[in-house]
């Protein structure tokens, strides 16, 4: 697996998931309320983000002595523990989706959704710590892959999201679909939290 494409199946695995911005984002498409613009932003905030993360751990390696490379794994393997986790507790019941049309000006959507990314704090775990932590062992070429693979799956799935909402949504929050979904995503992460638990008994 090349780090192009694993970068983009890591990226993909840590965004499928029902949370406060995707949940904007779907609504906007079923309104058909500036869905370029919020698709666009969510896009090139999440690639803004992860090439910050993988920026911040490769400059600032030479500070990453053995002992703070095992702390800094051993809390990544705790976020992966805890990422798995809350996938298996995941309950999609509890989706609540705001489809009514209400007319908002272009100022007021961005502004909605810069708030939805940035102050959403998942959105920095995900990116700057999990995927800059996570490559800080690649070489500079490897990390450019792993980034722009990981920012593909975030403009795929924000526009696939935004623009399919509308006919795609009952299937969206299904409870069934969004089951097998997080299947496949524990098992992912689970192969990642292996990696780094050897890693860290090195």
């Amino acid at each position: 697996m090349s780090f192009l494409t694993f970068g983009f199946f890591t990226g993909l695995s840590l965004i499928l998931a029902i949370g406060v911005q995707n949940i904007f984002v779907i609504e906007q498409g079923l309104k058909k309320q500036f869905v370029f613009i919020v698709c666009l932003i969510c896009a090139i905030s999440d690639f803004l983000l992860i090439f910050l993360g993988i920026f911040l751990f490769h400059y600032f390696d030479k500070f990453f002595t053995p002992s703070i490379e095992l702390i800094l794994n051993i809390f990544l393997l705790i976020f992966l523990i805890n990422f798995i986790w809350k996938k298996i507790k995941a309950n999609t019941n509890e989706i609540k989706l705001d489809i009514k049309e209400n007319k908002k000006n272009l100022v007021k959507v961005i502004f909605k959704t810069l708030g939805f990314t940035y102050l959403n704090p998942h959105v920095y775990s995900d990116t700057v710590f999990f995927l800059g932590n996570f490559s800080k062992v690649f070489t500079l070429e490897q990390k450019y892959l792993f980034g722009i693979g990981a920012s593909i799956s975030s403009f795929i799935f924000f526009f696939t999201l935004g623009y399919l909402s509308k006919y795609l949504s009952n299937y969206l929050i299904n409870k069934k679909i969004w089951k097998i979904i997080n299947f496949i995503i524990i098992i992912f992460m689970s192969f990642l939290a292996f990696y780094v638990l050897t890693n860290i008994l090195k």
